[in-house]
């Protein structure tokens, strides 16, 4: 074949997660090339979400999501230690608002315990107000593995650490198409010096597009590719010093885990995410939403004053499963799932998918 380089491992996406595996496929001795459709590490998903340290409790017994937020939980925050990663290990609390929500309450504790979370603490409306006193709660779990990161702060050390072991990032180098032939996987790449790429290996990783690349690539099997949808999820900023020390969650509710609020590392209050389900990409924050967060943040904390709540930023899930139905649990596809050796398919990597990202990037290792 003329006209095609030759490369060993390609990871197509610079988030978290494609770092997260550049990282471990570099320390693993391959040679490592990151294409990068923007100019800049984690610009989308990986920068536009909660930073926060999942415990690992909402998610099915056995799913991926669980087992790898779990084991993720555990290595991140020893990874965080070991690099000088900013975080903190604040904890948080969900709260029940209802008397009626005191057995959800009850179930995400059940469900956390079943996927190994068990020291999360049943606390009285008393209870947790003694440590909160600005909340209003009838009950309320307390998390004490939940935590804040830097994520940008992440994704620059896992960049390091892949670099230091050989590891390269092309920015502004879209992925345009692809096929899979008998030499190996193609990849047509854009930008200001288009190439064709022949590699052993290719990553998956590009998070909102991930099943559109696939999609390109001729002869992937399709019914292997998911249809990708958009969940949008919007943040508000509080002016002034919140009132919280811990990350305050409400009862889950579809499609997210409710409008909650997180304290960044600066000491800061966002609100967010909410839920609005987009059909094309586009992070403008809409002031008249708001309105929404005001009554869904007053169950909890009914002492948060009118004009408080600024737009802050959106976020957009990689979903693959469609407003209604249950969310879908990350997908692994490797050459065991689609029949095309060298290549893994990273599908659905939305929350908690930056606190997996040690844990995916093993589980990619595993299956080439």
């Amino acid at each position: 074949m003329s006209g095609l380089e030759k490369v060993d491992c390609v990871v197509i996406g610079a988030g978290v997660v494609g770092l997260a595996v550049a990282r471990e496929l570099a320390l693993a001795g391959r040679e490592v090339i990151v294409l990068e459709s923007t100019e800049l590490i984690g610009s989308e998903t990986s920068s536009r979400n909660s930073e926060v340290i999942h415990a690992g409790i909402y998610y099915p017994k056995d799913s991926l999501k669980a087992l790898f937020c779990v084991e993720g939980k555990k290595r991140l925050y020893q990874y965080c230690a070991d690099h000088g990663v900013p975080h903190e290990r604040c904890g948080k609390l969900i709260v029940a608002t209802l008397p009626e929500q005191v057995d959800t309450l009850k179930e995400i504790q059940a469900k956390a315990a079943a996927n190994g979370v068990g020291d999360l603490e049943m606390m009285s409306g008393n209870e947790a107000t003694s440590l909160e006193p600005e909340l209003n709660c009838v009950a309320a779990l307390r998390s004490p593995s939940t935590g804040i990161i830097d994520s940008h702060g992440l994704m620059l050390a896992y960049q390091g650490d892949a670099e230091e072991h050989g590891a390269m990032i092309a920015f502004l180098s879209p992925v345009l198409g692809g096929e899979v032939s008998d030499e190996g996987i193609i990849l047509e790449v854009g930008g200001d010096m288009p190439m064709r790429l022949l590699c052993n290996t290719v990553v998956n990783s590009a998070g909102l597009y991930a099943p559109e690349i696939a999609g390109k690539l001729a002869n992937f099997p399709k019914e292997q590719t998911p249809t990708a949808y958009f969940a949008k999820g919007n943040y508000y900023s509080l002016l002034g010093k919140p009132p919280f020390s811990r990350l305050i969650y409400p009862v889950p509710e579809p499609g997210g885990l409710g409008v909650h609020i997180t304290i960044d590392l600066g000491g800061q209050a966002r609100f967010g995410p909410d839920v609005e389900w987009i059909d094309e990409i586009e992070y403008t924050v809409d002031p008249a939403r708001s309105d929404k967060f005001y009554d869904a943040v007053r169950t909890y904390w009914p002492g948060l004053k009118d004009g408080a709540l600024v737009p802050g930023y959106a976020g957009i899930r990689p979903k693959i499963s469609a407003p209604g139905e249950e969310a879908a649990d990350f997908v692994v596809q490797g050459p065991a799932d689609h029949g095309v050796p060298g290549l893994v398919n990273l599908f659905g990597i939305e929350s908690p998918g930056l606190t997996a990202s040690l844990a995916i990037a093993e589980r990619v290792r595993e299956v080439l």
